[in-house]
């Protein structure tokens, strides 16, 4: 299966929270959107990998998603070495996206700059053809995506980029939302209270989108990172 956009993130639920309306506003447009988790979210406070699987298996029939499937690097310990290189190089060989989106390049959460370390890397590493993967017995021909974006997540980072999601804003929500165990959801009083769990993250979420947005004249934007710099055909493509 060919992808026009591989999603990255470390986590199950980065996604949804940094660039779910993206995703959905170019299934919409007709492009075909997969999502690789690198881990399972093993270590998180609440609910459990289990869980969290069940989560986001609910979560990609939300987005449209054309697949999702998980790498299971280990959660709070993988690292930007060869070992995970090569997992991260066979989803992008296998899929063959022409952009690949992920996490931000520093956060609160360690994981995330890690991640998009081991990302970038394994982006480059892809395209060249000396670098052996294999799918099942079937050697991978190389591949480089034209463009990775890295998404916005807990500190402020400027944006170099700003995609208007007002018209998916709604799905967007229901898509974090189908992560019950890790957000607002009074069946879940009992477990561990966390920086995420209380219905005042979720305002910060729709806060940073409209910052964004008011920024372009819009309702609500995400926001993304390029270390590359981008370019358009012409001037009138800009807002």
């Amino acid at each position: 299966m060919k992808l026009d956009i591989l999603v990255l993130p470390v986590h199950p639920d980065d996604a949804e929270l940094g660039c779910a309306g993206t995703i959905i506003k170019h299934i919409a447009q007709g492009k075909k959107v997969g999502l690789v988790d690198l881990t399972r979210g093993e270590l998180g406070t609440r609910g459990s990998a289990e869980i969290r699987e069940r989560e986001a298996v609910k979560s990609g029939e939300i987005l449209g998603l054309a697949m999702r499937k998980n790498i299971g690097l280990p959660d709070g310990f993988f690292q930007n070495t060869k070992e995970y290189q090569l997992k991260v190089i066979e989803a992008i060989r296998k899929f063959r996206p022409e952009i690949i989106i992920t996490n931000a390049y520093h956060d609160r959460h360690p994981d995330h700059g890690r991640a998009s370390e081991l990302v970038e890397a394994s982006c480059f590493l892809s395209g060249l053809r000396k670098i052996e993967t294999f799918s099942g017995d079937v050697r991978q021909e190389e591949w480089r995506p034209r463009l990775v974006l890295h998404f916005i997540q807990d500190h402020y980072i400027q944006p170099d980029i700003l995609v208007d999601v007002t018209a998916h804003w709604d799905k967007k929500i229901e898509s974090i939302m189908a992560f019950e165990s890790q957000f607002y959801n009074p069946e879940w009083q009992d477990e561990p209270q966390t920086y995420i769990s209380s219905p005042e993250f979720i305002e910060v979420i729709e806060a940073r989108a409209r910052e964004f947005g008011k920024s372009i004249g819009v309702k609500y934007a995400e926001g993304f990172t390029s270390k590359k710099i981008l370019g358009v055909d012409s001037l009138f493509d800009l807002l």
